[in-house]
C-alpha cells in the first residue's frame, strides 16, 4: 500500500513539469498576441506610407506660363551700340519667368559663338561697371544695405550725367537689381525665346 501511493505521488511530481510547461506557453502565446495586436507599425513603414500620399495626392511643379492668342508679340530691339538704363528689380524679374543668364559661351559654330560672345561680353562690362560705382559710394558713404530705389538713384542715377549707361541687351533678357548681393544681374526670359520662334518659324519650328 505505501508502495503504491509513493509511485503515485511520483506520477504527479513528473507531470507537474510538463502541465507547468503547457501553462506557461499559453501564457507567453497570449501575451505575444496581445503584444502583437498592440504593436505600431515602424517609423520607416510610415514614413513611406506618407510619403506615397504626398506623390500621389500633389506636390506638383508649377506649370510655367504658356504662350495664348492673346500675348502681345515679341519686340525685338537693337544691341550694337545702344545702352539703357533700365533696370528691373530681382523680384519683380523672377516673378515674370525671368531666370539668371548663362554668362559663358556654351554654343558652337561661328555664329553662335560670336553671338553668343558679344552678349556676354555686354554682360560682364555692365557688372564690372556696376561694381566700380558701388565701391565708390561706399567709400563715400561706407558699406550699407541698398535696396532697389537707391540704386537706381545713387547708382544707375538716371538723367544724372555720371549716370551709369549700360549696354543693351537682346530682346530676351534684362537687366536686374539683386539687393541681397548689392550686384547687378543679366536675367533671361525663355518665354519670350519661344514665343519668338513660334512667331518667325511656327510652333514645330518650321
Amino acid at each position: 500500500m505505501q508502495v503504491s501511493c509513493d509511485a503515485g505521488r511520483l506520477a504527479s511530481i513528473n507531470h507537474r513539469p510538463a502541465a507547468i510547461i503547457q501553462l506557461g506557453n499559453a501564457m507567453l502565446g497570449g501575451n505575444a498576441m496581445q503584444t502583437q495586436k498592440t504593436r505600431r507599425p515602424p517609423a520607416s513603414a510610415a514614413f513611406l506610407s506618407a510619403l506615397s500620399v504626398l506623390f500621389v495626392c500633389g506636390c506638383e511643379p508649377a506649370k510655367p506660363k504658356q504662350i495664348s492668342s492673346t500675348t502681345p508679340p515679341v519686340e525685338t530691339r537693337k544691341t550694337i551700340g545702344k545702352t539703357t538704363q533700365n533696370v528691373m528689380a530681382l523680384a519683380d524679374a523672377q516673378q515674370a519667368g525671368g531666370v539668371p543668364a548663362e554668362m559663358s559661351i556654351t554654343g558652337s559654330g561661328l555664329e553662335a559663338v560670336t553671338s553668343e560672345a558679344y552678349r556676354t561680353s555686354i554682360g560682364k562690362m555692365g557688372v564690372i561697371a556696376v561694381q566700380h560705382k558701388m565701391q565708390i559710394v561706399e567709400a563715400t558713404d561706407g558699406p550699407k544695405p541698398m535696396g532697389y530705389e537707391e540704386f537706381m538713384k545713387k547708382i544707375i542715377a538716371k538723367g544724372d550725367p555720371d549716370g551709369i549707361e549700360l549696354p543693351m541687351l537682346p530682346y530676351y533678357q534684362e537687366w536686374a537689381y539683386d539687393p541681397e548681393t548689392k550686384a547687378l544681374v543679366v536675367i533671361e526670359f525663355p518665354l519670350r525665346k519661344e514665343q519668338r520662334q513660334q512667331e518667325t518659324t511656327g510652333p514645330a519650328g518650321l
